[in-house]
């Protein structure tokens, strides 16, 4: 027996032992959840260019919005008490939930959340959802307690968009080091390349969360993670990055494995902009070059599913488009020839270092190279990422993954870094937003995908499972992934 196995099965008789003796164990109120994760924030301000990490620690737990994205994908009201929304569909009154204070002590006002909105939307956010809310003309305040926004055109999904705009106190200041928000945890310490603290704030407005707090340690890899369950240095596990690590955690008695649903979509994204990527035929080309569910069976095994687009199942204008562009090398290479380059070509790509990116972009290096394409790897940090390719767009193509619910609305954004530009899918995303129904919301962002599918704009490889895992004292944690979120004020710990 390994010395891993050998932890978790000293660990494992040591909790049946307790049971068996009749110890009767029960939740903490006072507990601290210990977090273990992939994904150190940046910073700590999320129209910062903060990355997925930011999300999972501050949402709904540090910053509250107007609303929130559940778990489960639906959307509810927060800190908007009351929300009326004008015959012509252009402006939406809120009336502010009373009795709420920032962790700083002042109170919230509707001038807090008019600053919060427009520090989103601000020529130096680098927020994804800054495009999302361009339809606001303007942001009234007539009291404190009332905001009234008032629209260019229809927004169906404003209460959607503004779950992503974290309520900052309007006298916080610069947040990327700090924070001043309305959730039930505070921040306690930040030792930046370790762990982020939090705590249980005492004045919350609402209901006081089951723990006392939680503290998330971060590592660049994941066997590390994993290990650091294993040992009992952490109590969950957010996001499980490959199968193999799962056989570690079969002790039943000390850990618990759930799979939930994913948002998180692996995708080769080209620069649209350059050659030889401005060419649908070579983008097609590639497409049909890379066999999807080997890649997806030597990562994932049989958990996850291989996509066809950049909708995964839980949008409401999800439809399998996986016979696309299916694993065809022949009429890969025949495209190839048809495009200019019987011979192939040369190409970088962009690869982050942590997984699984490097074990895809070598399988990916593997395939092109049966139709006569290289591949040269260049592997980057998540900061090199974001600065190279997301802000300075310098890049041939990358591998990245997207953790953001209904997001297939970036490709109506030719400003996007992977620059892809096709009117007629601008206007359809433009024309679903101002929907009046949910269903002709659908059908427009369906007709939308079909484009961008049939024209290749990326490679979408699979969507990963959802897979959390923690020791047998802890419950209470939520099992999707939707927008890399992970709320805490419920996890209980014995």
């Amino acid at each position: 027996m390994n010395s891993k196995r050998f932890a978790a099965h000293i660990f494992g008789l040591a909790s049946a032992t307790l049971l068996s003796a009749g110890a009767a164990l029960a939740a903490d109120p006072a507990a601290v959840i210990r977090v273990g994760s992939l994904y150190e924030p940046q910073n700590l301000d999320n129209t910062a260019g903060a990355g997925q990490g930011i999300n999972e620690a501050f949402n709904d737990n540090v910053y509250e919005a107007l609303f929130r994205l559940n778990d489960d994908g639906s959307v509810s009201p927060v800190l908007a008490e009351k929300h009326e929304v004008s015959a012509d569909g252009l402006t939406h009154t809120f009336t502010l939930k009373p009795g709420v204070t920032f962790h700083s002590g002042d109170p919230l006002t509707a001038a807090d959340v008019k600053y919060s909105i427009e520090r989103v939307t601000a020529e130096a956010s680098k927020s994804s959802r800054k495009k999302s809310l361009a339809a606001i003309e303007s942001i009234e305040t007539p009291d404190d307690a009332t905001v009234v926004i008032k629209l260019k055109s229809k927004s169906i999904s404003l209460p959607y968009n503004l779950s992503y705009v974290w309520v900052v106190n309007d006298a916080a200041g610069d947040i990327t080091g700090k924070e001043d928000g309305t959730g039930p945890y505070k921040l306690g310490d930040w030792k930046r390349g370790s762990a982020l603290s939090l705590e249980a704030f005492d004045a919350y407005w609402g209901e006081k969360p089951a723990n006392g707090g939680a503290m998330f340690s971060y590592f660049t890899e994941a066997a590390a993670l994993n290990n650091a369950l294993l040992t009992d240095a952490v109590d969950i596990i957010t996001s499980v990055q490959s199968p193999d690590a799962l056989a570690q955690f079969e002790d039943t008695s000390a850990f618990k494995i759930s799979e939930g649903k994913s948002t998180t979509k692996q995708i080769m994204a080209y620069n649209d902009r350059v050659a030889p990527f401005d060419n649908v035929k070579v983008r097609k080309a590639l497409a049909r070059a890379v066999d999807k569910k080997m890649l997806l069976s030597a990562i994932w095994g049989d958990r996850g599913m291989v996509l066809g687009s950049f909708v995964p199942p839980t949008d409401a204008w999800y439809e399998d488009l996986t016979g696309v562009d299916a694993y065809d090398p022949e009429s890969a290479k025949a495209l190839l020839a048809e495009a200019g380059f019987p011979e192939g070509f040369t190409f970088t790509l962009e690869t982050p270092n942590y997984d699984p990116h490097p074990i895809t972009a070598e399988f990916l290096k593997a395939e092109l190279a049966k139709i006569g394409v290289t591949v040269n790897i260049h592997v980057i940090t998540a900061n090199e990422w974001y600065t190279k390719v997301y802000q300075a767009k310098d890049f041939q193509a990358t591998l990245q993954e997207h953790v953001n619910h209904r997001d297939v609305v970036f490709y109506g954004n030719p400003d996007f870094y992977w620059g892809y530009d096709n009117p007629q899918v601008t206007e359809l995303v433009a024309a679903a937003e101002a929907s009046d129904t949910d269903a002709q919301q659908a059908e427009k962002l369906r007709e939308a995908n079909r484009i961008i599918t049939e024209e290749a704009a990326s490679n979408w490889l699979f969507l990963y499972p959802q897979i959390v895992v923690s020791n047998t004292r802890t419950t209470g944690y939520p099992l999707n992934g939707l927008n890399a979120q992970f709320f805490l004020r419920g996890i209980t710990k014995e």
